[in-house]
């Protein structure tokens, strides 16, 4: 009969053998893996950031245009 303190420990090294596994599958079993995950993070965090300044550019841009449109219709309005 296994008790529970050994069925334990048995799953703690089937776990930790498992995620060994799958950290080598994709890579990250080395030295450098903490480097790799930060620098993941980083180019994410960019990527947010870049996206986040294209929208608010493009709203800006639409902004603009709308405003430039209304002074413009304004304008051929009043030199009538």
């Amino acid at each position: 009969m296994i008790t529970p303190e050994e069925l334990e420990d048995m799953l703690d090294r089937a776990a930790k053998r498992g995620a060994s596994a799958a950290l080598r599958e994709v890579g990250l079993h080395d030295d450098d893996a903490r480097k790799d995950i930060l620098e993941m993070r980083s180019l994410l965090e960019m990527w947010r950031d870049t996206r986040r300044g294209v929208w608010s550019t493009i709203v800006k841009m639409s902004t603009v245009a709308v405003i430039t449109f209304i002074a413009a219709s304004l304008w051929m309005q009043i030199g009538k």
